[in-house]
């Protein structure tokens, strides 16, 4: 038996509990993973409380897609891995079928990435889902490239962090956006070519003036709703805006008819696309590890609660004050 979290009704933190649960042996195509440190992201919380893209099959239901441990026991079928070998866990399964809430955890060996030399349970927690989530949008599906411009919503998070750093990596000029001042400085010691402050400064003005009023190449927006109309004036002709968010919670319209049907792209992304996609998986890994090693790629950890502090840690999540990513660290 193993400590593990599930939840047996939608709602907020406090439905989370920590159960003794049976783990098994992993099947065909599985890993058995001794977990030692679990990556928070915002789709648990959705999916905690029935806000998810895909709703919960069943109770009690499990939680978690991003982990770091160690290999315990191979399944058939399965080759490169091997008992004693540090891993991690990606975003590459839906949370009916696996879950990383746990002492033990059986993952899919297709979500499972070897953890680069040097990189401890905590960090290999807390880089994966955010520089595959900005280099698959950014790079695969977008396409950035040296001299484009990016404009990056919610930069403060653990993606908006990633994906400073990504657009640094390939020449890209990245500009930050962050409600209010207290974190202007931490987003350009990160990496941000200019931080534009929402909550005191015109968007659509301040970027078309740092672009010489081209606009840019790409947004990266984890918002949604409403504002995209603005972000969309931003985007230069031909550009992208990519939404692989909806913090906002409200509708999102699709701006081009609003602004009189510019040559706008527009179109939304989830993590998924990379890591289910074996070959854009491969490149992400290559990409995001030559960062690690280089040092340009340093993963962003706000802070570290431990397994039986599950429901605090979903509170801090919840609140978004957070500066890079919210790690739980398991005892054994």
């Amino acid at each position: 038996m193993v400590k593990t979290v599930r939840f047996r009704e939608l709602g907020g933190p406090d439905v989370l509990r920590l159960e003794d649960v049976e783990v098994g042996e992993p099947g065909p195509h599985e890993l058995l993973i001794r977990v030692d440190a679990i990556g928070l992201n915002r789709a648990e919380v959705l999916f905690r409380s029935g806000h998810y893209i895909e709703p919960v099959r069943e109770f009690p239901a499990r939680l978690g897609t991003e982990a770091a441990g160690v290999v315990e026991a191979v399944g058939a079928d399965v080759a490169g891995f091997e008992a004693g070998q540090a891993v991690s866990v990606v975003p590459a399964f839906s949370m009916n079928d696996y879950g990383v809430y746990a002492e033990r955890a059986i993952v899919p060996a297709a979500a499972v990435l070897r953890r680069p030399d040097g990189l401890g349970a905590v960090e290999g927690a807390a880089v994966w889902m955010p520089y595959v989530t900005a280099y698959g949008a950014l790079v695969e599906v977008g396409g950035m490239r040296a001299g484009d411009t990016v404009v990056l919503t919610a930069a403060s998070s653990s993606v908006g962090l990633a994906a400073l750093q990504v657009a640094n990596r390939v020449g890209a000029v990245p500009i930050a956006t962050t409600r209010t001042r207290a974190k202007a400085e931490r987003l350009r010691k990160a990496g941000a070519a200019e931080v534009i402050v929402t909550g005191e400064e015109d968007v659509v003005a301040r970027v078309l003036d740092l672009t010489a009023g081209r606009g840019a190449e790409f947004v990266f927006d984890a918002i949604a709703g409403p504002g995209v109309v603005d972000l969309a004036k931003v985007v230069a002709p031909g550009g992208t805006l990519l939404e692989y968010g909806a913090l906002s919670g409200e509708v999102t319209p699709y701006p081009g008819f609003e602004l009189g049907m510019p040559a706008l792209n527009m179109r939304t992304y989830t993590v998924h696309e990379t890591t289910r996609d074996p070959e854009r998986l491969r490149r992400a890994a290559a990409f995001v590890s030559s960062g690690l090693r280089s040092g340009a790629f340093e993963p962003a950890v706000d802070r570290v609660f431990g397994l039986d502090e599950i429901v605090a840690a979903h509170r801090y999540l919840e609140a978004g004050d957070q500066v890079g990513k919210i790690v739980v660290t398991v005892d054994h």
